[in-house]
């Protein structure tokens, strides 16, 4: 018997749904949110009333019977650092997305109207794979110092969808494999995979590996602090250099690589040089990982928006092939990893998670 599910992936500007007949997708939508109509609430979690409006609007127009599904799920939030994998969406995960207890974020908001909506039909409310999962050896926690350990917070959700999407491909368990996964987006993250676990990984939130169209990445430390006590900067604009104003936008005012691209192509040295800069500090992200996967890597996989670009695979596989063989998945698709999360969690594959 078939399976449907709503799917919804709040953004700050966004809330991107989709209805889900197992893993056919019935229809998406993206629905934009105006500055003006976000500006009026104080709190991520005040506009939880205004965000499932539009969304059982939107069903009540493509004349969907909400009540016709079997689950629904939502993106999870920054939460407290979990394994990963399906959570239901308890009464203590439900609070713990409403205080943000890693901050306040869009996404908080995933599982919140996910257990709203799932109530009111009577249907399970689940969160995949959120950004917060967090699955280090304890040695990948040092820093170097003891007050700031290296924390796991990256593209959890597209990296065990992918990882497990190779898996069954090859007719293999996930738990089996030794994977590279790297995902190259706004942000960029590069995980060593083993045993079903990510047991290390270039956190991309806060500061970590490679820079990337939006953000610094691990930028030298001392030149840092100095930039901080300088007095030309608040804490707030120093830490935009590290993520949004970062990257390729500090380098050439672009957070978009195919504009990189285009102006190398056109002759922009500056550019040739920043996307050469970028795709050699990836490569020693893949290398640093294959250390530890003690070099017994199965497959490097790469995923997320940039990986459509062929000459930016290419040059990756001339520096790292040498470790294992790459396999490409281009894009992001979240809405349709948070359905398959459910759909193992239904279908008895895997158990749902308790937070």
């Amino acid at each position: 018997m078939s399976i449907k599910s709503l799917i919804i992936n709040p953004g700050s500007t966004s809330t991107k749904i989709g209805v889900f007949e197992d893993e056919t997708l019935l229809f998406e939508e993206t629905l934009r949110h105006s500055t003006e109509e976000i500006s009026q609430y104080n709190t991520i979690v005040e506009q939880k009333d205004f965000r499932k409006k539009i969304i059982t609007d939107l069903l009540d127009r493509k004349n969907f019977d909400l009540k016709s599904l079997d689950v629904i799920v939502g993106r999870g939030g920054m939460l407290k650092p979990i394994p990963g994998g399906t959570y239901a969406v308890t009464d203590t995960l439900l609070e713990d997305l409403k205080i943000g207890v890693q901050g306040q974020h869009a996404s908080n908001l995933g599982g919140i109207l996910a257990r709203e909506l799932a109530d009111s039909i009577g249907v399970p409310a689940y969160i995949v794979d959120p950004v917060v999962v967090d699955e280090l050896m304890p040695i990948a926690r040092y820093s170097g110092m003891p007050e700031i350990p290296r924390g796991s917070i990256f593209h959890a959700l597209n990296q065990k969808a992918v990882a497990k999407r190779y898996a069954k491909e090859i007719g293999k368990p996930y738990e089996s494999l030794r994977l590279i996964v790297v995902h190259m987006g706004g942000g960029v993250s590069v995980g060593a995979h083993e045993g079903g676990r990510v047991i290390d990984v270039f956190s991309a939130f806060d500061g970590d590996g490679a820079f990337s169209p939006e953000r610094a990445g691990g930028v030298p430390c001392g030149a840092l602090v100095k930039m901080c006590f300088s007095g030309k900067y608040t804490e707030k604009e120093i830490y935009g250099k590290l993520i949004g104003k970062g990257g390729f936008n500090a380098y050439l005012g672009t957070n978009d690589m195919r504009e990189v691209s285009k102006m190398a192509a056109e002759g922009n040295e500056k550019a040739a040089e920043a996307k050469e800069a970028f795709l050699l500090q990836v490569s020693k992200d893949i290398g640093s990982m294959a250390c530890v996967l003690n070099g017994r890597v199965d497959q490097i996989i790469v995923t997320g928006g940039i990986s459509y670009a062929a000459d930016v695979v290419a040059t990756l596989k001339e520096r790292a092939e040498w470790i294992a063989p790459f396999t490409v998945y281009p894009g992001e698709d979240e809405l349709l990893a948070l359905a398959q999360g459910a759909l193992r969690v239904m279908n008895g594959e895997e158990n749902v998670r308790e937070y």
